[in-house]
């Protein structure tokens, strides 16, 4: 074969004719006309990869909240333990969401930060040096260990007070009712869980003992050894809350069990009619954790005709923006 039969082959192959595509055209926002950031957040809807994602994740809130839809928001303990938490406080004290779910550290740490704060550290801080300080690391946040000293001075008296009640009454402490008086007790408006007693918003925690709650279970328990904390009437109050409701959209920053756990109970009512997702996970080792919306659309835990995204992004550098677009606008 000649060098140009060569070619011909290879222009053909190369070279050839195509439909037109559908959809937006592909722009970005154009600083020669200044610094507009309801223009520039605007023009993430053409702006392709995850900023199309976010855009799109702003209109299935905004269609959330314009239908009604009762709304589930998850996040992981490190949204708490950042920043997001003041964002999360505001949807809660606001009633702009109508359940919690989140982890222990999501509890403890919201209610920690009222005795006193997290400082701004360093993710390449070494160990050993903090540890020498008794400083704990969350990534680039320093939380002293003296605060969870104090939380057990906090929490030990409820534990107590809960105790003499099930001594008396037989009635068992939940997950959920422990983490409303929680809210109560520490009479904070800083706190989400202040507002969620408040405003009567139920909080769940799948995984109640996974940090320093779990801690002072431990302790507790080793000199109360009949001291028990239900999760089985969660886990019932959780699933029902999907029954009911015409709509149902559910709203996950990070992985693991909240987002299976909000996603799970939506499967009762035939999956959730929107989902936002935001979290750094892939999907390829099969895990929950990374799956997309379309896999919870084979279990029936988002319908088939649902609205959905997720967003490959770090929760803490998109969610407030997002609640700017959407939330704080209603």
């Amino acid at each position: 074969m000649s060098k140009t039969d060569k070619a011909k082959i290879a222009r053909k192959n190369i070279l050839r004719k195509s439909e037109e595509a559908e959809g937006k055209t592909i722009c970005g926002y154009d600083f020669n006309k200044g610094v507009d950031y309801e223009k520039i957040f605007d023009s993430f809807a053409t702006m392709g990869i995850q900023a199309s994602n976010f855009a799109k994740a702003v209109e299935i809130i905004n269609e959330m909240i314009k239908e009604k839809a009762f709304i589930y928001l998850g996040y992981t303990s490190n949204m708490v333990t950042s920043g997001v938490r003041e964002t999360i406080r505001y949807l809660t004290e606001c009633k702009k969401v109508n359940v919690l779910v989140t982890t222990a550290g999501g509890i403890e740490e919201d209610i920690i930060k009222c005795i006193g704060n997290f400082k701004l550290g360093d993710f390449r801080t070494p160990g050993k040096a903090l540890r020498e300080k008794g400083i704990n690391r969350a990534g680039n946040v320093f939380i002293p260990n003296s605060r969870y000293c104090d939380f057990e001075d906090f929490i030990i008296p409820i534990f107590e007070e809960f105790y003499a009640r099930q001594k008396e009454k037989g009635k068992v402490l939940t997950p959920s009712e422990l983490i409303w008086k929680l809210g109560e007790k520490i009479n904070n408006e800083d706190s989400v869980y202040f507002w969620a007693n408040k405003n009567k918003i139920p909080v769940y925690c799948p995984a109640i003992t996974d940090g320093s709650l779990g801690d002072m279970v431990y302790f507790f328990k080793s000199s109360h050894p009949d001291f028990l904390i239900d999760v089985t009437q969660d886990i019932w109050s959780l699933n029902n809350t999907t029954l009911g409701p015409e709509k149902t959209g559910v709203i996950i920053l990070g992985e693991g069990i909240i987002k299976h756990h909000i996603c799970n109970a939506n499967m009762f009512r035939n999956g959730a009619n929107y989902a936002v997702y935001i979290n750094t996970a892939p999907e390829y080792d099969g895990s929950d954790t990374g799956a997309l919306p379309e896999e919870a659309v084979s279990w029936g835990k988002i319908a088939t005709d649902a609205k959905s995204v997720k967003i490959y992004a770090e929760a803490s550098l998109v969610f407030p923006l997002i609640v700017a677009r959407s939330f704080a606008k209603w």
